[in-house]
């Protein structure tokens, strides 16, 4: 008789914060520090394991450090990443929503997409990468100044396309590590999806790169938790009062007059806010109108989110056929995308 498998220890429940069940007032009145969240036991975790496994998978031995703060950011020279903290809680995540209209990293796709990137500045950092002459061919400079803004060309074809907003082409850094989350990424098919691209040369050298590095120690190994959740003294309505600052302003108003025409209704107990009505139907209407414009679709999820955005900042209400709505977004979206192509590029605040 084969011998019995012992069952796996299970981790006992943690009994459920005082302020899961509380209003957003109640929560937002509370400093950071207080939240007392943690990555082990949260949805992080998993996806945690996850992105190391991803790491191992390359033999890329890297053990890098993970904390709770107030955003998503590597810090300069070390060898981790800092996750915002919402993402530990599904109750902090809705407040999130309800105070910024969208999570950050809120889906499973997205989050691994953020992680990967993080990951390739933490491989940056742990192997010196930036120092070598052929990355600085490719890539640039990492010694130059981050900038407040910069332009994006939505058709350039010398970066990679991984998060949005062309996030590549911001900074030398940034352009390594989303190059390096494309090609982290398990069957991402770059070299199809890049094929003649200029973008495939950094791709390849990334991947000549890591095969050069593959089983060797870091040169590097420095772990400071900069800013981490239990250091924030900060109230949540204060987080949110400068989050909400640097995004003021963000959106253009050249949608105005076709949005008020869309979402004419006044706020009532029936009506329903647009901003979250065109946010759940982002994923329909990208796809009945990527097909048909031609456009990229990084573009016209641009477009739309400047237009979630406004409809927020114009406290829009959605009433009517839902069905409606949606055919009429439809074309809402491929007019102003269409339009886009012609108008100069914008800058983006980073």
């Amino acid at each position: 008789m084969a011998p019995r498998k012992k069952k796996a220890a299970r981790r006992p429940r943690r009994k459920p914060p005082a302020w899961a069940s509380a209003s957003n007032e109640q929560i937002l009145d509370l400093k950071m520090c207080d939240l007392g969240v943690k990555i082990e036991g949260s949805i992080l975790e998993a996806r945690i394991a996850r992105v190391l496994e991803e790491l191992g998978n390359r033999d890329i031995l890297l053990t890098p450090d993970f904390w709770l703060s107030d955003d998503w950011f590597t810090p300069e020279g070390v060898t981790g990443t800092a996750i915002p903290f919402y993402l530990a809680h599904p109750r902090l995540m809705r407040l999130e929503r309800s105070m910024m209209g969208e999570v950050e990293g809120g889906t499973e796709r997205w989050c691994m997409m953020l992680l990967r990137h993080e990951m390739g500045h933490v491989v940056d950092h742990a192997f010196l990468l930036h120092t070598r002459r052929r990355w600085q061919q490719l890539f640039g400079r990492s010694s130059y100044r981050y900038p407040r803004f910069y332009r994006p060309n939505p058709f350039s074809k010398r970066h990679v396309q991984h998060l949005e907003y062309w996030y590549a082409q911001s900074h030398p850094d940034e352009d390594f590590a989303e190059t390096f989350a494309v090609w982290l990424q398990p069957r991402s098919g770059w070299r199809k999806r890049y094929r003649g691209w200029p973008a495939l040369k950094k791709l390849e050298y990334v991947d000549e790169l890591m095969a050069g590095i593959a089983g060797k120690k870091p040169r590097v190994r420095h772990r400071q938790r900069v800013d981490s959740l239990p250091t924030l003294k900060k109230k949540l309505w204060e987080h949110y009062q400068q989050k909400r600052a640097g995004e003021e302003g963000e959106y253009p108003n050249y949608y105005d007059q076709d949005l008020k025409k869309l979402f004419p209704g006044r706020k009532t107990r029936k009506s329903r806010s647009a901003a979250s009505m065109v946010r759940r139907l982002r994923t329909d209407v990208l796809k009945r109108v990527a097909p048909w414009t031609g456009n990229d679709r990084y573009l016209l999820e641009h477009v739309l989110k400047d237009i979630i955005g406004r409809c927020r900042e114009l406290d829009l209400q959605a009433r009517g056929p839902e069905s409606e709505i949606k055919t009429n977004l439809a074309v809402l979206l491929t007019k102003h995308a269409m339009n886009s192509l012609y108008r100069n590029r914008r800058w983006v605040e980073m």
